[in-house]
């Protein structure tokens, strides 16, 4: 089983996220994000990755997205926008991911 990594995109400037947020973005194979919360200019640093948006799923859609492909050995991001351990209800969705 691969990673699921939860990343923040701080308040939403792309000069202003991580190197380490950036780096995973270019490498990830799947994001999930946060519909129209997450700008444009972020999600175009996902290369390769294929782009769910989760405006319109309900949580079980999420976490089965999360959980399949991590298990398929995928590099799964979870973007949120901000900081996800505030904002992103994080506990929720690492106990669902267990």
């Amino acid at each position: 089983m691969s990673k699921v990594y939860f990343v923040g995109c701080g308040p939403g400037d792309p000069d202003l996220i991580t190197v380490k947020a950036k780096k995973l973005l270019q490498k990830a194979d799947v994001v999930v994000y946060s519909g129209s919360l997450i700008p444009e200019q972020i999600l175009q640093m996902c290369k390769k990755a294929k782009l769910h948006d989760a405006s319109s799923l309900v949580r079980e859609e999420i976490f089965e997205i999360l959980k399949n492909n991590a298990r398929k050995g995928k590099t799964v991001i979870r973007l949120h926008d901000g900081d996800p351990a505030i904002y992103g209800a994080i506990r929720e969705q690492t106990d669902n991911l267990q």
